[in-house]
Order: structure tokens, then C-alpha cells, then sequence
């Protein structure tokens, strides 16, 4: 069958050009409009590439196939079914462009993920956990040594052929997209968090919502034995699932960083690839270097990479995953948005001066995407962080050599907030509020063409909701200094139980003369607040006013405290009341709190949790006036997105020339 199918010379033999490519890409399109739409697919197709093993003692250099269209949606290439024009095929380095007849040809690496680039108007089939079949994995000699998550076997020789099915897709240049953060589930239980949160607000957006799902990381934490598990409940959404590979998503076994995806690569896929939807190429990169070596010392500041006390991970793209972008790069239309994915981001507002928590070669990346309209997506931090062009934090061009940003990048959060920390709200889920006091939730991005509108999806609240409105009083920053500074000392020899709790705080909206001569500030927590964020109060139908912005994002370095504190967000991470969960059931690891990798918190006093908004790139803030008289008032707070879309929220707050006592006034009863 095979044999008698033209081929078409390989694109990286010296023939190729970028006419060629683009006629090549064109006639991709041509064979897309002139199929009959009758026959466009909806719903999951499962199926997965069909391998041909290479004959008895054969040992290719170079591996061939076909993509083709998979009317039969077995995965198996028959007769009548017509090989694809203008897809892109990789082995990891190499990115050739299939001919007329959808064949394609490149050289075997011993270890590398050939895979295609499900090309716009089709998509490529799933599995039953809704994983993107796009690739093949071969690793001749295997994972070196013993991996406890089992990495790799040895695949022995290459396959002579891997021919990739394709079906066309309903999906335009109009969808949709969950982009979730950093789930980092260390247990089964967290599992049960993320479906009872993430999954329910997803499936909640009703049938038809969501054309993908992409996970930028930390999928699970340490413990891929849950990434089976934690996909099942995904695929509950019923698109397929594309996934990063995160800090806490590689084996901790591995000596080189060459084979710390492996267990990855067996239970989920590749490490690095794209994907195109639309107009949009998703590049799917793996900035995590572990243990981080050499290389990385090569700069000054990563020493921690020399692993005299133990193997670290840095933020970088590899030479190879470079060398494979540019080579990708050069096929891609220069009209095309794309989307760099990576689980570390490129810059941090939460860590700026810090190292490992940002991509040492993002320079040589902006590079490579010159001229191009782009996107960066991230985690890691815990973090929602949404940069516009040309903001600039101190401590990024010091760290990794960035000036000024030439494109939005956008930290999306966490989905398990600031792993699954906090009190338990109404749905049994830890609120496990945000490092800068956004909720946990995931971010979604509507696109249409080459461009987009990013929006924020709070964890088990109302969509409509954008923003935390509060008020930063004199009584709230003395309770939030006396609490960090017995948090920030000695364990062993501080009190056990904390110097106040959420009880000791009075009402925080409720003032007085004193208080507003102080400096009371309203206060606007902007989840997904960027540079263009318009924030305005007006006082009691009174003229609007504008708040400012308490980080301009012109150099200058983050501000942290009690004065930059979300009071919403800080009020319910300085007290959590969980920690004092007891009981007789005799069982020690139910008593207390139990997070990250088995560590364990009390029973004790209510704690404050080990992440607290303690500074923020996304609050607005608005002093009061120091006359405002006594009696009932009110705020309508109106927040303008850059995209022009208004929320409006009411605040009503109290003066009073003296604070009412604030329990049961018992002595009228003695």
C-alpha cells in the first residue's frame, strides 16, 4: 500500500524555501475548504498513530510515514484515505513540511518524540483521557537506572514507518480555551479539590464551552502515579488536554535533565511540541532544567546548580528545544499569533531577583520571535500576573536581561491556589487563596484570529465577579505586622499560639476620625488587573475619582508590607482556622493540616497561612478623605478592563466617632 505513493524530497535536503513552505501550507487550506462539510468531526475520536515496525534486524536512520485523513477514525491508513499536504512533522530537531501525497521523511534520533503539528482545520484523535495522539516516543536504550515512576523502557531500533491520522475539525478561528495553572495535586484528596472546583466551574460554562484545555504545569506534585487519575477527572470536560511539563511533574531520579521527562513522556507525551488551532500555533515548551548543571553555571548567580548539596532545577530552554523552535519558526506564517507555553515564566513580579523562577535565554527567545504578534502563557508562581508591552519591574534585567517587556505575558495562576492551603469554603474546597490574594481559578482566552481577550474564571464564584474590595485601616496593619512578625520567627522558640487571630481585628468598615486622619484607603485586589486597568469610586453619588495603581511597573522594585497588603485576601490568610482540626478517630494524619508532600501542620491555634498577599501588581488604591462625617456611606466602584468591559461593585462603610463595643453587651443582664 504504501510503496505505491510518491515521495516527495525531504524539505531539509537543500530544496526547500519559504515559497515552498507557504504553497505548501496553502494547499493544506485548499484541501480543507474543498472538503464537504457534512464530513467535519465533532465529539472525541480515539485513535492513535500507526506504527509499522522496522523489518527483522533493520535498524533505520531515518523514519518515514504518512499523515493522512482517517475517515474510518480507526487510526489505520486504508486504501482510500488521502495523505495531507502542508503538515509540519518533527523529531524533536528536525521540522520537515508533508507533500502533495502526505508523506514525510526525517532522521532517527536514538532518543526523540516525533510528533506533527495538528495543523488548523483538523485535529489530531485523543485517548480515553482525552490526551492528544500527535506522537510517538522512542528512546532506543531506555531511562538510565532505576526510575520509581518506571521512565522509559528501551524501544530497541526506530520504527520504519509512523503514519499520523488526521480528521477535520469543527473548530474555526473563533474558540476557546481553559488555561489552567499549576493543579499540583500531592494526593488523591487533592485530586478530589481539583474536580470539585476547576472541573465543576468548566463543566458549569455548559456544553460547547471550551474547545481545549492547556496545563501549564506542576499537572501533579511529585507524584506522577496521580497524573492518570487527575486526567480521567479532566477528561471529564470532554476536549482534548495539552499539558507542560512542570517543576513538579519530572523525575527527581534522573541525573540528567536529557531523561528527567521520562515518565512524563511514557504516561503523558512529549515535553516540547505545537499544536495549531485557528490562527493561534500553541508552543508547548519545557523551561525546566533538571539537575541543572554546567551549562547554567555559565552565568553568574546559578551557582546552586553546582549540586554540592543537592540536585536543583533552573528556569531555561534548552539548546535543543531552541535549535527546534527556530527550525519550527521558519514554516510558521509571520501573521500567526503565537503562544509560548512554558511552566516557569519568562519574567516574575513575585520573583523578580530570583533566579531559578525565571528563563535565564529569554532574550535569545524574544529573538526568535521578532517582528511576530505573540503571547506568553506561565505558572509556577502561584501567581496572576498579567504584563502589558513594555512594563518593566526592578530585578528582571539584573536576573535574566530583560528591559522591557515587547509582548503580554500573562502568569495564568493556580488552580490549586496556594496549594490548596486556607479554610474550607462552601463546597468542602480549601479557599487557598493566591500568593498576591487572587482566588484559585483558571484563566480562559477567547480567540478570534490572531487575537484574543483573556478572562478570569474564580473557583466557585460568581463569573461576573473580577475584583476583592476592602479597606487598608490602621487597625488592619498593626494586626497584619504583630501576626508576619511572629510568623517570621523561630518556630522553636516563639509562642505556639499567634499574638492575634481574625477575631482580634475589629470591623474593617467601620471608622473613625482617627482612623481616616491615619489613612484608610479603599482598596481594589483587580484579579486579572493589567497596566490599562481603570479602577474609579464615587462617594455617595459624588464625582468619580480614580484610584491609583500601587505598582506603576516602570522599574521600579516590589513593595511589600502592610501599607501594599490586600486587606480581603490577608484577613483570611493570617487566621485558618483549620490547622485546629481534631478529632479521637485515631487516625495521626487527619488531625491538623496535611500539605505539599505529606507535611504537617498541628493540631494548634488557627495559623496564618506560609503565602500571604503581602504585595501586589494588581491593587488600585483610593484614600478616603480625613472629614468625612459621621453616619452610613457608600462607594460604587466601577473596573475597566483593557478590553472596555465595566464591573460595578457597591461598598458601604460606617464613621462613627468612637468604635461601638463589639460583643454581646452582657453587664445590661447581670
Amino acid at each position: 500500500m504504501m510503496k505505491t505513493q510518491a515521495r516527495l524530497h525531504d524539505d531539509n535536503c537543500g530544496v526547500s524555501s519559504a515559497w515552498r513552505t507557504m504553497l505548501k501550507r496553502s494547499a493544506l487550506w485548499l484541501v480543507v475548504l474543498a472538503l464537504p462539510l457534512g464530513a467535519q468531526a465533532t465529539g472525541s475520536w480515539i485513535a492513535s498513530p500507526q506504527v509499522i515496525p522496522a523489518a527483522d534486524g533493520a535498524d533505520p536512520k531515518e523514519v518515514t510515514g504518512v499523515v493522512f485523513e482517517d475517515r474510518s477514525g480507526d487510526g489505520q491508513r486504508l486504501l482510500d484515505e488521502a495523505g495531507v499536504p502542508g503538515v509540519l512533522v518533527s523529531n524533536g530537531i528536525d521540522v520537515v513540511v508533508t507533500g502533495e501525497d502526505g508523506r514525510y521523511r526525517l532522521p532517527v534520533r536514538a532518543d526523540m518524540n516525533l510528533t506533527i503539528v495538528q495543523p488548523s482545520g483538523w485535529r489530531v484523535p485523543v485517548d480515553e483521557r482525552q490526551v492528544p495522539q500527535f506522537f510517538h516516543v522512542h528512546k532506543r536504550d531506555g531511562s538510565p537506572g532505576e526510575f520509581r515512576f518506571g521512565g522509559l523502557p528501551a524501544s530497541g531500533v526506530a520504527p520504519a514507518q509512523v503514519n499520523f491520522p488526521l480528521q477535520r475539525s469543527a473548530v474555526g478561528d473563533d474558540f476557546s480555551c481553559a488555561v489552567v495553572g499549576d493543579s499540583q495535586t500531592y494526593s488523591h484528596t487533592e485530586i478530589g479539590y481539583f474536580r470539585d472546583s476547576t472541573v465543576a466551574d468548566l463543566l458549569a460554562a455548559g456544553p460547547g464551552a471550551w474547545d481545549c484545555m492547556l496545563y501549564l504545569g506542576d499537572v501533579v506534585g511529585d507524584d506522577l502515579g496521580l497524573l492518570d487519575r487527575l486526567l480521567e477527572v479532566g477528561a471529564a470536560v470532554g476536549v482534548p488536554q495539552w499539558l507542560v511539563h512542570g517543576n513538579h511533574d519530572y523525575d527527581f531520579d534522573a541525573t540528567d535533565d536529557a531523561d528527567s521527562a521520562d515518565s512524563w513522556r511514557r504516561i503523558y507525551g512529549p515535553e516540547y511540541y505545537a499544536y495549531e488551532i485557528g490562527q493561534v500555533v500553541f508552543v508547548v515548551l519545557d523551561n525546566v532544567v533538571y539537575p541543572c548543571g554546567d551549562t547554567d553555571m555559565e552565568r553568574s548567580g546559578r551557582e546552586f546548580c553546582d549540586g554540592a548539596e543537592r540536585a536543583r532545577y533552573n528556569g531555561r530552554i534548552s539548546s535543543q528545544q531552541m535549535q527546534w523552535l527556530e527550525n519550527l519558526l521558519s514554516h510558521i506564517p509571520e501573521d500567526r499569533l503565537i503562544v509560548i507555553a512554558t511552566h516557569i515564566p519568562l519574567v516574575s513580579f513575585m520573583d523578580p531577583t530570583t533566579i531559578p523562577h525565571q528563563t535565564d535565554n529569554v532574550r535569545d527567545l524574544y529573538a526568535l520571535l521578532e517582528g511576530r504578534p505573540a503571547l506568553s502563557l506561565s505558572a509556577h508562581t502561584h501567581t496572576l500576573e498579567n504584563h502589558s508591552p513594555g512594563q518593566h519591574f526592578d530585578g528582571w534585567e539584573e536576573a535574566v536581561g530583560v528591559e522591557r517587556l515587547p509582548f503580554r505575558h500573562i502568569i495564568a495562576g493556580a488552580a490549586s491556589g496556594a496549594w490548596w492551603q486556607g479554610d474550607f469554603d462552601i463546597h468542602g474546597v480549601p479557599m487557598a487563596l493566591q500568593r498576591l490574594g487572587a482566588p484559585k481559578g483558571v484563566l480562559q482566552l477567547a480567540f478570534s484570529g490572531a487575537g484574543y481577550v483573556e478572562d478570569y474564571i474564580p473557583a466557585r464564584i460568581d463569573r461576573s465577579r473580577v475584583q476583592w474590595l476592602d479597606f487598608n485601616t490602621p487597625a488592619f496593619r498593626d494586626w497584619f505586622d504583630a501576626i508576619r512578625e511572629w510568623a517570621l520567627s523561630d518556630r522553636d522558640e516563639r509562642d505556639p499560639v499567634p499574638p492575634l487571630s481574625i477575631n482580634d481585628l475589629p470591623d474593617n468598615r467601620l471608622f473613625t476620625p482617627a482612623d481616616l486622619e491615619a489613612g484608610v484607603w479603599l482598596t481594589a485586589n483587580v484579579w486579572l488587573g493589567s497596566a490599562e486597568t481603570r479602577v474609579t469610586a464615587a462617594l455617595n453619588d459624588g464625582a468619580a475619582e480614580e484610584l491609583e495603581r500601587t505598582q506603576e511597573g516602570a522599574g521600579e522594585a516590589v513593595r511589600s508590607g502592610a501599607e501594599w497588603a490586600d486587606p480581603f485576601a490577608a484577613q483570611r490568610q493570617l487566621s485558618v482556622a483549620r490547622y485546629a482540626f481534631e478529632s479521637r478517630s485515631g487516625e495521626p494524619r487527619n488531625q491538623g493540616l496535611e500539605v505539599f508532600r505529606g507535611s504537617h501542620f498541628g493540631p494548634a491555634a488557627p495559623q496564618p497561612m506560609l503565602s500571604v498577599a503581602d504585595r501586589n501588581m494588581h491593587l488600585w488604591r483610593l484614600r478616603l478623605p480625613d472629614t468625612l462625617p459621621e453616619g452610613v456611606h457608600r462607594l460604587r466602584v466601577t473596573t475597566e478592563d483593557r478590553h472596555g468591559r465595566r464591573s460595578v461593585e457597591h461598598v458601604t462603610f460606617e464613621v462613627r466617632a468612637e468604635r461601638p463595643p463589639p460583643r454581646w453587651r452582657s453587664e445590661l443582664w447581670e
